[in-house]
């Protein structure tokens, strides 16, 4: 499918932490149960089906010269299976001791194949071919990671590449036939996917980064013949029917329901990012109510330390007043740079357990810069650290003050302290747990971490604050855009005022955010869900434990048991409370 390793990358990681004092009474049973054997055979072929993700996560016997089999009649296979193992799992009774491994096992396993099912009205691998969704956001990263060290795994490499053009080859075949049964990405978020790709071709391709790390000249010499020979060839045709075919039949619509059951689709989206299914309306409606809520703290910094004014008007002054932007895109990336240290150094207050791993920040690749923003975890074994990817483009006009919470959200305390410390857990929990996960969780978290930074004094001038303020307003308003865009019948134009007038983030990463929206329905939705529903947990928990709350033990708990849907984690919080309330 068009963009399954993209997907896979940014939404199945490992989430899986264990508190030293906290672990729930979860134990690794002796003889492995039901649930156990199943997930083992579902993680297996899970893994064999998408063999570029078990690269990304670095699992110990992969065969790294596999690529996925993005064909059609391939799907319809897997989709079988799918209903097979969704019959089994039914079959067994679910576990009722909250924090037990098969409890967790069970429980991620059962919505992701429900999920994964009911999604299939959607039908995503016809028309994947936006700038977020494309192939092209998540292949070529694959051979950034590639290992090389052996004669096997240089050769591993080599078979990898001899299957890119197929695999290209295939995405058009497939968009070609989400065509003909009326399936189509909106015109407008395809446009700059033909100069994306061919930004691939180049001396300095990413598909040529396996050669650049061995000393083996062989070797470079038949990584360059694949790329020139076959790989580039692709590249061009897959730009060249984006740019004669597909932008000429594509969709001018924008809605998803201008797709076939495209009505059906969205709410199987919101399900599927955010565990939840709250009704569009209610979205809506909840988004209004929050970004009114935070446009009250935006005007009180205003008044109190920037002489007042509209929010419209500051908010657009923070980004083209030369005291609020940046000189150069190495300006950009230095800001969060320097600050990463002391992010972590905040940690022990608020954590019992801290990762091993480290995390670096890299700006976009030029054929993704369109980006604007993302984590990508570390491998299992510690050999890699995680990525921040961050956007530097257009510095002049790019507002510092966003700039620390997005480092906050997705370095510490969010994105990669939760994702390494799942990674270093080992076999306390299934592996099932530890790569499996939902938006509604991870995002939801990662918002919670810029709120959170706030509390740890890491904000450390108005500017900097007002920006967590404008990056919560953005994540609420994506709860009006995205329903209003698939459910409303909003333009592109009116999104992007409304963006405008809440948020301080740049036009260019607006323009880039809100065609995100248009071509990956639902996934905006998940930030602010989650986010609310972990407030919510920590406020009830204060609530009903008193003097005898530990905000230590209370993010342990969140995070100790993985990446579990929301309802999940609403029955561990609330068995947490009952378990610190028989304690005293």
């Amino acid at each position: 499918m068009a963009n399954t390793l993209f997907r896979i990358l940014l939404t199945i990681a490992a989430v899986m932490s264990f508190s030293a004092c906290d672990s729930g009474g979860s134990v690794t049973p002796s003889a492995p149960s039901e649930i156990e054997v199943f997930a083992d055979e579902y993680v297996s072929a899970t893994f064999e089906r998408y063999p570029g993700w078990a690269t990304y996560l670095a699992i110990e016997g992969t065969d790294h010269g596999q690529l996925e089999d993005n064909s059609l009649a391939a799907l319809l296979q897997w989709q079988a299976q799918e209903d097979t193992w969704l019959d089994r799992l039914k079959a067994i009774a679910s576990p009722q001791d909250i924090g037990s491994r098969d409890w967790i096992t069970y429980g991620i396993l059962r919505e992701k194949i429900e999920s994964d099912v009911a999604m299939r009205v959607c039908r995503n691998e016809l028309w994947q071919a936006s700038t977020e969704t494309s192939w092209h956001r998540g292949l070529p990263f694959v051979f950034q990671v590639q290992p090389v060290e052996t004669a096997i795994e240089r050769q591993q490499v080599l078979n990898r590449l001899g299957k890119v053009a197929a695999f290209i080859d295939t995405e058009i075949s497939n968009l070609k036939r989400g065509l003909e049964l009326g399936y189509s990405a909106p015109r407008v978020t395809v446009e700059k996917v033909p100069q994306q790709v061919r930004l691939l071709i180049a001396e300095d391709s990413i598909f040529l980064n396996p050669a650049t790390r061995t000393q083996d000249e062989d070797f470079k010499v038949a990584v360059g013949e694949i790329y020139t020979q076959e790989i580039s060839p692709a590249l061009l045709r897959y730009a060249d029917f984006i740019d004669n075919q597909y932008l000429t039949a594509a969709s001018e619509e924008l809605t998803i329901s201008s797709n076939p059951n495209g009505g059906l689709c969205y709410p199987q989206l919101v399900r599927s990012f955010s565990t939840i299914a709250p009704g569009a309306g209610s979205i809506h409606e909840l988004g209004l109510q929050q970004v009114e809520s935070i446009r009250q703290e935006m005007k009180f910094v205003v008044d109190e330390h920037f002489g007042g004014g509209t929010i419209e008007d500051f908010l657009r002054r923070v980004n083209s007043d030369p005291q609020f932007t940046f000189g150069s895109e190495s300006e950009v990336l230095e800001y969060s740079v320097s600050a990463l240290d002391k992010a972590k150094a905040a940690m022990p207050s608020v954590f019992g357990r801290l990762p091993i791993a480290d995390v670096e920040i890299h700006p976009y690749p030029e054929f993704a810069e369109s980006g604007t923003g993302e984590y990508r975890p570390p491998a299992l074994d510690g050999s890699r650290p995680g990525v921040f990817y961050i956007a530097v483009t257009d510095p002049e006009h790019r507002s510092k003050s966003p700039q620390r919470s997005t480092l906050y959200h997705e370095t510490y305390p969010g994105h990669h302290l939760q994702t390494a410390l799942s990674l270093e857990d080992g076999d306390r929990v299934h592996p099932a747990a530890r790569y499996f996960w939902n938006s509604g969780f991870a995002e939801g978290w990662g918002l919670y971490a810029e709120r959170l930074a706030d509390e740890l004094g890491l904000y450390s001038n108005p500017i900097d604050y007002f920006g967590m303020l404008s990056n919560q307003s953005a994540r609420a308003a994506r709860l009006v855009v995205d329903t209003g865009l698939h459910t409303k019948g909003w333009s592109r134009q009116q999104a992007i005022d409304y963006m405008l007038s809440n948020t301080a983030w740049p036009e260019t990463d607006i323009q880039n955010d809100v065609d995100r929206y248009i071509s990956w329905p639902g996934q905006a939705n998940a930030y602010m869900l989650g986010m609310l529903e972990i407030k919510k947990l920590r406020a009830l928990s204060e609530e009903e434990l008193g003097e005898n709350f530990d905000l230590k033990a209370f993010h342990d708990r969140v995070l100790g048991f993985g990446n579990l849907t929301l309802p999940m984690l609403e029955s561990s919080i609330l068995s947490w409370i009952e378990e610190r309330k028989n304690a005293r």
